[in-house]
């Protein structure tokens, strides 16, 4: 029997978006710094910038609503090939170059992430996949024989269908699920140094925000728009068991910056 009073390991998890993933230079540096990263790691990313350049392109016309986008059948085969396929391989082979034993994964590899086509209620968004269940057991066995996972953000149904899946909600998800096995501590990465009282002021982090204060800052105006399923995903997380949650730049993967914003319920 497990001695329920061991300490559990630390995971740390990283998610990534398409400011980092499109800058050859960031990228490059991030990549770096987290395959320098002791004890085990997963990294989630995004790349809807791509799939937006890949579509019109192939003369397709990406549709958004309420910025999140609309996965008509032929965008779920410009996203699968994008996010699986050409930045999911992409970030693996420069893992790979920097000694980190990185693997590429959809949530249909291994059945890692299940999800179900979201259902329609105001807008229907086509073959969206909001997340039913983590497959946290084998994504172990990869992190017990230090393989890293680097996921994309593809899911499946079990029934041969693939779904577009919110990347900040798969790494918040994954984070819930492996919380279970390991202390669990989820990053967000993206373009700014974390939550800022004001956008004309790139150092004015709030440097920790609670239920109650997110609740205040939405009402002030000073979170909005695609801050606020980010933010809505960070408290999920500490809700269901996930033990610290942190926003800030490509800076936070060092642990050497001060300017990052906490989130705490």
């Amino acid at each position: 029997m497990k001695d329920k009073t061991m300490i559990k390991q630390p995971l740390r998890i990283f998610k990534i978006g398409g400011n980092v993933i499109n800058n050859e230079e960031a990228l490059f540096s991030f990549l770096k710094d987290f395959s320098e990263l002791e004890g085990p790691k997963i990294l989630v990313h995004g790349g809807g910038r791509k799939a937006t350049e890949v579509s019109s392109a192939m003369g397709l016309k990406p549709q958004m609503i309420n910025g999140r986008r609309v996965t008509d059948e032929a965008t779920v085969e410009v996203v699968t090939m994008v996010y699986a396929g050409l930045l999911n391989k992409k970030v693996t082979a420069k893992l790979q170059s920097f000694g980190c034993n990185a693997m590429g994964l959809s949530g249909a590899d291994a059945n890692c992430i299940l999800a179900h086509k979201r259902i329609v209620k105001d807008v229907d968004y086509g073959f969206a996949g909001d997340v039913d269940a983590i497959n946290s057991e084998i994504i172990d066995v990869l992190l017990k024989n230090n393989v890293t996972p680097v996921f994309c953000a593809i899911t499946h149904n079990k029934k041969g269908q693939l779904l577009n899946t919110n990347a900040d909600t798969i790494a918040s998800e994954v984070t819930i699920g492996m919380s279970k096995l390991y202390t669990t501590e989820l990053n967000f990465v993206f373009e700014l140094k974390g939550v800022l009282e004001s956008i004309e002021d790139k150092n004015s982090v709030i440097s920790e925000i609670n239920s109650e204060k997110y609740k205040q800052l939405i009402k002030q105006g000073i979170i909005a728009d695609g801050m606020i399923p980010k933010l809505h995903n960070c408290f999920n997380s500490l809700k269901k068991g996930v033990s610290k949650v942190k926003i800030g730049d490509a800076s936070l993967v060092k642990n050497d910056t001060k300017l990052y914003t906490t989130l705490s319920l």
